[in-house]
């Protein structure tokens, strides 16, 4: 061997040493900037401990009158998980939550939620599932329009905090290219080959569903069989996009043109713009796309405030509120809890980070999924009243990137090599694409199938992720565990964010006990297999 071969030989042992002595510092400890107290940088903001005051008391008076007694409290742990599937769409890794541990219990929840809330992972995620409600799921009209531009766009404005109703006015009334003006993808994607613009009555669908919480579109061909809406509440929405042209300059606003057929003559007839509801909050004056952002915005205006915080709340606790999640009745009373914070949204100036708070520091998000309340024929279900956690399945999406944090015990995320996050997001959009996406309507309960059992089970992913090497967390655990008990704690921890309970740490203890370091990676492998194929990984708890 040559001397440069030797010095080569040297510089990959040394790199791979360094590998490993930051895994294990990973593993079982913190950096020493993280063993600082923290407590000073959590701010107590006395109006946000009023609002969730206000929140628990009208869930509160809710189980007072069905005479439901709430759930006891979850564990720091079982919460942690739920915010970061809410916020990140996947489970904490093991290095978030050694940093976790190390914090004072009365704090460490909510600095693991701020970090969250600064963190890019949550930024691309939230936008990613608004992004389904403002522009859907689809590809769009070739060279008209870039989805991976808008949520990038979205991204960026959430981890700014900028006001959630800049964005909406941003969305309905922005003119320019989509791709030097991204918010104006929210009009492009409906662009019709047919007429050569975008499509006023597909706008109209989205504004009412995405920022009024109203299924106006069902009167699109007659009035609504439920709702007051009439056809010509629709067509005078749809209206404001009448204007709406594509050129070479992006969308434009250019000359009216919207004569949707009459119901009854079957003959084209011109409609005017015109708000299907609070007709005094609609300017009078501006371009008619200008107008209405207005009337969407306005604060006195309830609908986007409540449509909002329907949809974070489906995104925090797996459920709306009020579901469908894009349907709040206009005849029937609105739950309590959510007419107050919806108003303290307003109040705030449309501040999701702080909605986020709020509703993360409720009572009812740090309920265990388990009730003691005996559910009889006829009895309010503890879940629907929240005195309980929602149990539900995990999203397409939550699932995978479970799996990948899971694979490793480093955080995935912004910070990772650039080779494994682009390995990461094409394999986990492949696996998503497998899986079942959900589309638009993601909060949809649907029961688990045999081929995704089956694609958990025996899919190359999972052998992928849990193959015996340096780099997965099941062959670092067993490798750099000092004891069984830690490395069987440990594979708890990295796949389903808890200790084994003290029969499960004796049988899986008893497994390692007296095993080589081959066969220990191997059997430790296997129970890594066993945790992920488990039915508590899969389920928001």
């Amino acid at each position: 061997m040559g001397r440069r071969d030797l010095f080569l030989g040297l510089v990959v042992v040394a790199g791979a040493t360094l590998a490993v002595m930051e895994i294990s510092r990973s593993m079982w400890s913190v950096k020493r900037s993280d063993r600082v107290d923290v407590t000073s940088r959590v701010v107590e903001d006395s109006s946000v401990r009023a609002s969730v005051k206000t929140l628990d008391t009208a869930i509160e008076e809710g189980w007072r009158r069905s005479d439901v007694v709430p759930s006891a409290g979850a564990s720091d742990l079982a919460v942690m998980r739920r915010m970061s599937l809410a916020l990140t769409g996947s489970i904490p890794s093991l290095e978030e939550i050694r940093k976790f541990e190390s914090k004072s219990p009365e704090v460490r929840l909510a600095v693991h939620r701020e970090n969250l809330l600064k963190d890019r992972r949550t930024a691309d995620y939230l936008a990613e599932r608004l992004a389904r409600s403002f522009v859907g799921t689809e590809d769009g009209p070739f060279v008209l329009f870039r989805r991976r531009r808008f949520v990038a766009w979205l991204s960026d404005a959430l981890l700014a905090n900028r006001p959630y109703d800049q964005l909406v006015r941003e969305m309905i009334q922005s003119t320019g290219l989509w791709t030097d003006h991204p918010a104006t993808n929210f009009v492009s994607v409906t662009f019709d080959p047919m007429t050569e613009r975008p499509d006023p009555e597909r706008l109209a669908a989205r504004v009412s569903r995405a920022f009024l919480g109203i299924r106006i579109d069902c009167a699109r061909c007659h009035d609504h069989p439920f709702q007051p809406w009439k056809q010509e509440d629709f067509h005078g929405l749809a209206a404001f996009f009448g204007g709406v042209r594509s050129n070479l300059r992006g969308i434009v606003d250019g000359e009216f043109q919207y004569s949707p057929d009459d119901a009854r003559t079957k003959k084209p007839r011109t409609v005017t713009p015109h708000v299907p509801a609070r007709p005094e909050l609609c300017p009078s004056e501006g371009m008619p796309r200008e107008r209405l952002a207005s009337w969407v915005v306005d604060p006195r205006n309830p609908n986007l405030s409540r449509v909002t915080v329907n949809r974070v709340w489906a995104l925090m606790y797996g459920r709306p509120l009020v579901d469908p999640v894009d349907d709040l009745p206009v005849d029937a009373e609105l739950p309590p809890a959510l007419v107050a914070i919806a108003q303290d949204f307003t109040d705030h100036n449309y501040d999701l980070h702080r909605l986020i708070r709020v509703i993360t520091s409720a009572r009812a998000f740090g309920l265990e999924s388990t009730s003691e309340t005996e559910i009889s024929a006829g009895a309010t279900d503890p879940e629907s009243l929240w005195a309980s956690f929602p149990l539900t399945r995990l999203r397409p999406e939550q699932i995978a990137g479970s799996l990948y944090q899971s694979s490793t015990v480093r955080t995935m995320g912004p910070g990772s090599p650039w080779l494994m996050r682009f390995i990461s997001y094409t394999q986990r959009n492949d696996f998503v694409r497998r899986y079942g996406d959900t589309g638009e309507d993601e909060f949809n309960l649907r029961a688990g199938t045999i081929p995704q059992r089956l694609l958990l089970m025996n899919g190359d992913l999972v052998g992928e992720l849990i193959r015996e090497d340096l780099f997965t967390a099941s062959s670092q655990i067993a490798t750099l565990a000092p004891e069984p008990r830690k490395a069987v704690a440990s594979a708890y921890l990295a796949v389903l964010t808890r200790l084994p309970s003290a029969e499960e740490s004796e049988y899986f203890v008893r497994k390692l006990d007296g095993t080589s370091d081959e066969e220990r990676k191997h059997r430790l492998t296997d129970l890594y297999w066993t945790l992920l194929n488990s039915t508590e990984f899969s389920w928001n708890h």
